[in-house]
Parts: C-alpha cells; sequence; structure tokens
C-alpha cells in the first residue's frame, strides 16, 4: 500500500492526463492505478466521485478507499464550489418586444399563458395600436393579442393547455396555485411540490428555489423539514440564476462567519440585479467584514444591471403602478 504522498502524487498525474486533449493517439494516454501503481491502458476503473484517480479493477479501487476518502472528499467539494461560484447566465432573458433584459424582481415582468411569454411590464404597460394607428384596448396579451381571461376556470385551462407543451413555467406557476390555494384550485402541498419536480427536471431553476422553501420551512406546510434537502435545491435554483436563493446561501455563510465565501454569493446575486444582496454587502462593510473596496465594486456592479434593464417606458410602468416596480 502506498503512501499519502504517493497517492496525491498520483491522483495529480492522472488529473493531467485526464486532462490531455484526445486529438491524437489515445495509447499515448498511460494512466496509473492509485493502489498499486500499475501503468498502462488497462488501467481506467475511475473513481466514480472525483473522477480524478484510476485504478487496475475493482479489488485495487476498494483497497485503496480508506486512503483516497480524504483526498476524494476534498477534490469534490472543490469540483462542487467550482460549479456553484460560477456566475450562471441571466435567469429570463430578454423581453421578446422590446428585446432588453427582463427584469430579476418578480413583478418586473408578467407570464402569459394565453402563447407562453414572459414580457416585461413596461411593454405589457405600453399603449397598443390597431393598423390605422389608433389606440386599443391593452388588455390584450401584447405579444399575441389574446384577450383577458374571464374566469379562473380559463386561467387554468390556459395553463393545461401550455402544460400538454411541456411548458416548465406553467408546471411551475400552477405548483405556486396549488400551494397558495389559488384560482379555485385546492390548497394540496403534495400536488404543488410534485408539479416543483416536474417543472425543474424541464429545466425551471426558479421551482428548484420553490423546492428548497418547501422543505426548508416544512412546518405548517404538511412537508417535513429537511434542512439537507433543502440546501441542494437552494444550490440548483442559486446555479440556475435565481437571485434570491443565491441571496440564501449568502446569508447562510453570513450566519457561519464564512464571510469571504458569502460575499461572493451576495456578489453573484448583485450581477443578476439582487438589491438584498447589495444590501448585505453594504452590511458587511458597516461591520468590518468586507471592505470599502468589495461594496464599492457591488454598487458599480449593481448599477451596470439597472443600465441593462432601465427604459423609459418600463419606468413609466412603474410610475402607473407599484406592481411594476422592477428594480
Amino acid at each position: 500500500m502506498m503512501s499519502d504522498k504517493i497517492c496525491n502524487d498520483i491522483c495529480e498525474v492522472n488529473d493531467m492526463l485526464n486532462n490531455v486533449s484526445t486529438t491524437g493517439n489515445d495509447n499515448n494516454n498511460v494512466s496509473i492505478c492509485a493502489n498499486c501503481g500499475k501503468e498502462g491502458n488497462e488501467v481506467n476503473n475511475i473513481c466514480n466521485k472525483c473522477k480524478m484517480v484510476k485504478y487496475c479493477n475493482a479489488a485495487c479501487k476498494k483497497k485503496h478507499r480508506h486512503k483516497h476518502k480524504k483526498y476524494c472528499e476534498r477534490r469534490v467539494a472543490e469540483l462542487h464550489d467550482e460549479k456553484l461560484f460560477k456566475q450562471p447566465p441571466p435567469l429570463y432573458g430578454d423581453c421578446p418586444i422590446c428585446f432588453l433584459l427582463l427584469p430579476t424582481y418578480p413583478s418586473g415582468s408578467t407570464y402569459y399563458a394565453c402563447c407562453g411569454k414572459t414580457i416585461c411590464n413596461g411593454c405589457a404597460h405600453a399603449p397598443q395600436y390597431d393598423n390605422q394607428g389608433n389606440k386599443v384596448d391593452n388588455e390584450k396579451c401584447p405579444f399575441c393579442r389574446t384577450p383577458p381571461r374571464t374566469s379562473d376556470e380559463e386561467l387554468i385551462k390556459r395553463y393545461k393547455k401550455r402544460m400538454e407543451k411541456d411548458d416548465p413555467i406553467a408546471f411551475r406557476s400552477l405548483g405556486w396555485y396549488y400551494f397558495n390555494g389559488l384560482y379555485g384550485l385546492p390548497q394540496d402541498y403534495d400536488k404543488a411540490l410534485e408539479l416543483y419536480h416536474h417543472a425543474a427536471e424541464l429545466g425551471n431553476a426558479i421551482a428548484y428555489s420553490n423546492i428548497g422553501f418547501c422543505y426548508f420551512n416544512g412546518h405548517g406546510h404538511g412537508i417535513e423539514v429537511d434542512e439537507k434537502k433543502a440546501l441542494h435545491y437552494y444550490e440548483l435554483a442559486a446555479m440556475g440564476g435565481v437571485v434570491q436563493a443565491r441571496n440564501h446561501l449568502g446569508f447562510k455563510e453570513e450566519r457561519a462567519a464564512n464571510f469571504d465565501r458569502a460575499l461572493r454569493h451576495y456578489m453573484i446575486a448583485i450581477k443578476g440585479g439582487d438589491a438584498p444582496s447589495l444590501k448585505a454587502i453594504q452590511a458587511l462593510h458597516s461591520g468590518g467584514n468586507a471592505t470599502k473596496d468589495d461594496y464599492t465594486k457591488a454598487l458599480k456592479v449593481y448599477q451596470a444591471y439597472l443600465g441593462e434593464i432601465k427604459s423609459v417606458q418600463r419606468d413609466e410602468a412603474a410610475a402607473a403602478k407599484d406592481e411594476y416596480r422592477y428594480y
């Protein structure tokens, strides 16, 4: 059995070999068994967790498990952090009408079940015109011009039609309605959780945040509290661009006095337009746990975000209705 130092050296060698371009001759990529040191292309039984070491066979892998465990766990944590702290793409993308980045603030945009489009409330509030240039009723969908629903039953019917098209927002929204007992639907937490999971499987990051909320709060929602599950789903949501979930992770690290990690979370959230995370960094600075440069950088990043989402049309909508506030 080899020493820990030799084991770590082999891990590093195999790491380099795993990253060698495969455009050339694969026979040149020779791996080393982390247990017995044997070299050769037949050393291909890889560690399933860290993907960094290889073995001759299952027997060598089993013998080496105890020595490899510490390195493996450290490497798995490093790989996880690489994913966790990577800046995600914008959560919503651009408005399909004005082509400006959709605001992160929930009241900054509206989902229309008639056509499945998420539209900024600047465009939703803007007057609509007919072919002759006359103003028309702007209660219709600003994208497909479908008249507004006339009943709760019609609204739910529209969502179910979108679900038939595997629209993840429709699944998540219906889950929210079941969770809160809205639009004539009974309050059903199990059904809500089922719909959230389906939406998440279809790629809706906000659904992961909803699931995290269910497991984090549990009590009173008919769902058992499970903080480990809650953390897992909040992380998935954060990696998908949900700034509220990212802020939650930052606050968790801050409570644990992991201020560097908290700062990293908050900064990523600010780049996505999360104002509470900006306030959190300001508070960290006031408490001596973040530098003036940290707060200045955060402020500049948030101002850059505002520059991407602001428009005269959106300002007019926000001035007309509080529910159209977008930052």
